[in-house]
Parts: structure tokens; sequence; C-alpha cells
């Protein structure tokens, strides 16, 4: 980036100033309606190979680490926040079906499913609610936002994982399983388990300590 004009230094210095990322319009309006497109990939283009990156995560922008140097400003005693199985099984729910409703989350896992696996996944700001849905009784959805993304290095949902790689990983069987589910309706869901006894008639009460 060679003698970058004062827009780009302007945008540059509006992100390195937000505490929060901004959107591309957000910036727009900061500085006064301008076109910061251009500025933005600029940016990008010049923190490419550099220590910090300018990246847009669920249509947001901010700096982060380079990956690669990531491991260099860890602290030596950091707290790793560990779902338990019900909630990381509804995270993934929401993600491949968001919105999505408490009951169809339920529907899907074939569990129960407590508020306190919702508020654990909240309070990570992974998840959050979202319009209610215009049927009887109207029920709240619940999508994921854009932490979720910057979290697992997402740039939207189009790059969440297929059903193939979630199954040659081992992951989010309740997924995986209701996807299959599609292919047939009426079926003894119970007989499809795979030696989980119980796990269809069980209630969800692991939400933060498993």
């Amino acid at each position: 980036m060679s003698a970058p004009d004062e827009l780009v230094r302007a945008v540059e210095a509006t992100l390195f100033a937000s505490e929060e990322p901004m959107t591309w319009q957000d910036i727009s309006t900061h500085l006064g309606d301008a076109d910061v497109k251009p500025a933005l990939a600029e940016l990008q283009a010049h923190y490419a190979k550099r220590g910090v990156r300018l990246v847009e995560r669920g249509k947001k922008w901010f700096f982060q680490t380079a990956p690669d140097l990531a491991h260099l400003l860890r602290r030596e005693k950091e707290q790793i926040r560990r779902l338990s199985r019900a909630a990381t099984e509804v995270l993934a729910i929401i993600a491949y079906h968001e919105p999505v409703t408490r009951a169809e989350i339920e529907s899907i896992r074939g569990v129960q499913t407590s508020g306190g696996t919702l508020d654990v996944l909240m309070e990570a700001g992974w998840v959050r609610m979202g319009p209610r849905r215009e049927v009887p009784g109207r029920p709240l959805t619940y999508l994921t936002t854009p932490e979720f993304l910057a979290h697992f290095g997402l740039e939207s949902r189009r790059d969440l994982p297929g059903i193939e790689d979630l199954r040659a990983a081992g992951l989010l069987d309740p997924v995986d399983a209701a996807m299959e589910a599609l292919d047939f309706e009426g079926g003894d869901e119970t007989a499809e388990d795979d030696g989980d006894d119980g796990e269809f008639a069980r209630t969800d009460t692991d939400a933060a300590g498993e």
C-alpha cells in the first residue's frame, strides 16, 4: 500500500479504534457516507501477509492476529470453555437449521432441551434470539451470531462443513441423523439409534456442567 489516500487511512484508523466489528455501512456512515468498499479491499490486501489481518466475518470487518502467530499471544494459563454434549448438539442444530425454534431443536434431538443449554450458548455470544415464528403461540427462533462465525473462522454459514465431512470426523451425530431421517417417515427412530439406550427418552439436564 504505497502512499495511501486519506480515505484508506481513515478507514484503517476507524477499524483500529472500534471496540466492535463494523459493517461497511457502519464505516461509511462514520466517515460521512464515503464509498469505503475499495478502501477495505486495499487494506485487506495490504494486511494479507502481515502480523494482523483485516477480515470480514458475518458481513462485519475487524483486525485479528494472523493464525500462524496466535500462539505468541496466548496467556500461559488460559481458561478453556468446554461445552457439554447437549450444548454442542444444540449449537450445531441452530447453525445448520436457523432460524429454528426450541420445539424444532427438540424434535431434531429427540429430547427435551433445558433453558440452561440455550443460556450457555447465548452467554458465550454464539447464539441470539431471532424473530418470533408467525404460527400459533408465536415461538421465539434462535440464530447464530457474527461472533460464532469469527470464533470458528467462518466467513458465512455457507462455510460450515458438509454432512459427509461431519460423518467422517465422527461429529455432530444429531444433525447427521436428522438429515438422514428426512429420507424416511414413520420409522422407528429408536431402531436407528446406535447403542445409546434411552437417547430419545432422556431429558437434557447437562447444560453447563458436563
